[in-house]
Formats: C-alpha cells, sequence, structure tokens
C-alpha cells in the first residue's frame, strides 16, 4: 500500500483503538454532543498494516487513546508490532492489568524525548480511586516506563484535583492539570479559537483544515473530532491503499457544533501555548 506521508503542518495523530470505555464520566468530551459514534474495531494485524504504512517523524507520536486503548483484545500485540521507526504514546485510565504489561512490553518502545510523559493517565475523581492508581503508576515507572498523571480541573472536582496533584508530586510522579471543556450548571468553560463554534445553536457552512491524522476505531479517518464522536462521513480509510492526506480546506456544514477538542487553545505537541487544531475559514 502506498505511504503515509504526515504533512509538516501536522501536531497529532490520534489513533483511536477503541471508543468503548470501561469508565463513564459525566462530563466525557467524547459525547460532548450526541456521541453516536462508530464503535467497530479492526483486527490488530489491521491496525499495524495500516499504522506501519506512516512515514517517520521524530517529532510526531502516534497516540494510542479511545475512548480506552486497552479494551481492544490486540492491544499489546499492536503496541509490541508497530515499526520501531514510528514514536509511539498512550493515552489511558490505567485500568489495565500492570504486571502482564510489563512482562509484554518493553519500556523503551514507549519513550522519547519530549516535555511530557510517554505514557499520560486520565484521573477522573468521581470513577476513580486516587491511591490504586498511583500505586500503578509509581509501580510502571519503577520498571522504566515513563507515565505521568493528568486530571482535569472541572468546576465540581477542582479541590480534589488539586489534593491529587499535591499527593503525586510528593510521590514524584508528574501530576498536571487539564483545562476543562463543556457545560456545566449552565455556563460554558473552555478557551476557544472561533466564536460560537460550541454553541450548538446553529450551524454554519464554513471551509476548515485540521492539523492532526484522526482515525476511528474501524481505521476510518475523519476532517475532525466532531465528525468521529458524531458518527458523519469519513474521508478516508487508512487500509485503502491508495489513501494519501491532503493538507487541504475542507467544506463543513456544521459550524456551530464544533467539538471543544478542535477549536480550544492549547499547547501544542511541543507544550507551547497557543495551539489550534484547527483553521476555519468564514
Amino acid at each position: 500500500m502506498k505511504p503515509i506521508v504526515i504533512p509538516q503542518t501536522y501536531n497529532y495523530i490520534a489513533t483511536f483503538l477503541s471508543l468503548t470505555c470501561n469508565l463513564r464520566c459525566s462530563y466525557c468530551i467524547n459525547y460532548f454532543e450526541e456521541g453516536n459514534f462508530n464503535k467497530k474495531q479492526i483486527s490488530g494485524k489491521e491496525w499495524v498494516e495500516g499504522l506501519n504504512r506512516v512515514v517517520p517523524r521524530e517529532d510526531l507520536p502516534l497516540s494510542l487513546q479511545g475512548g480506552e486503548p486497552s479494551l481492544h483484545k490486540d492491544f499489546i500485540s499492536i503496541l509490541n508490532h508497530i515499526k520501531p521507526q514510528l514514536n509511539v504514546d498512550i493515552l489511558t485510565n490505567l485500568q489495565f492489568d500492570e504486571d502482564e504489561f510489563i512482562r509484554k512490553v518493553d519500556p523503551n518502545r514507549i519513550k522519547r524525548k519530549s516535555p511530557y510523559a510517554s505514557i499520560r493517565v486520565s484521573y477522573h475523581p468521581a470513577t476513580m480511586k486516587l491511591e490504586p492508581l498511583v500505586k500503578k503508576v509509581l509501580t510502571l515507572q519503577r520498571n522504566g516506563f515513563s507515565v505521568g498523571i493528568w486530571g482535569v480541573m472541572h468546576p465540581a472536582q477542582e479541590a480534589e484535583i488539586l489534593r491529587a496533584k499535591e499527593y503525586c508530586t510528593a510521590s514524584g510522579i508528574d501530576f498536571r492539570t487539564k483545562e476543562f471543556l463543556g457545560e456545566h450548571n449552565g455556563k460554558r468553560y473552555g478557551t476557544y479559537r472561533y466564536e460560537g463554534a460550541c454553541d450548538k445553536k446553529f450551524a454554519k457552512k464554513v471551509l476548515c483544515k485540521t492539523t492532526e491524522l484522526i482515525i476511528g476505531s474501524s481505521g476510518d479517518v475523519y476532517r475532525c473530532h466532531s465528525d468521529l464522536y458524531e458518527n458523519r462521513k469519513p474521508i478516508g480509510n487508512i487500509l485503502d491503499e491508495d489513501f494519501e492526506i491532503e493538507d487541504t480546506f475542507r467544506e463543513c456544514n456544521v459550524f456551530g457544533h464544533c467539538n471543544p477538542c478542535d477549536v480550544k487553545v492549547k499547547t501544542n505537541r511541543f507544550q507551547e501555548f497557543g495551539h489550534t487544531s484547527v483553521e476555519i475559514i468564514f
């Protein structure tokens, strides 16, 4: 199959191995609107075949995520068979068996030079307990894995997130906070580039260009997170032998129903603030 060349303008490769999750947080960004996504999963062999088409770039890792990526039955096999020239990191809630993971995965497979940990663990106070999570992270660290914890600053959980940060820092764990995106008690939270993008009150026609390769659990490629989560028509599939990335503006008829992930102002992969995943022309 034709190699997949990632444009230099791209900042992220989002690989959603599974869109199912073993937690159900009330503020999950996957369900910002309807969350009617396609839960079909391609096999581990197909994931490896598709991802190994990507032409490596030292500064751009593949991020295995979800849902919860470890719920894919071939999670460890996929991780171990992605070609070594491709950098890999993992976004996870770490509810998997860490002992099996340590036995089967070389920590150097998920370790690279970057300003943040290669395994990024989400802590959600409403659905997780901190102390067992910290124990798992410390076990992985002792076995050579690069692991950090992130907590969302949800208005109802800020005190607990800050307590967790203090606890983790004292334990030698890098704990970072993330801005809450979404609505709580009738108020919208988040810093967004485009006014009205997430209001869900209108649908406007625009031109939009992404800086991310977004691959759903079926191997389909989407223009943005909103298209992925709302199960809109994909623009290709990584198993299509002729698939290639077109670094171009595309017509969109649903501006106003954007997912916060696409339009928030955030840090890029170098942890430099001011990046937004998409560029929109009105």
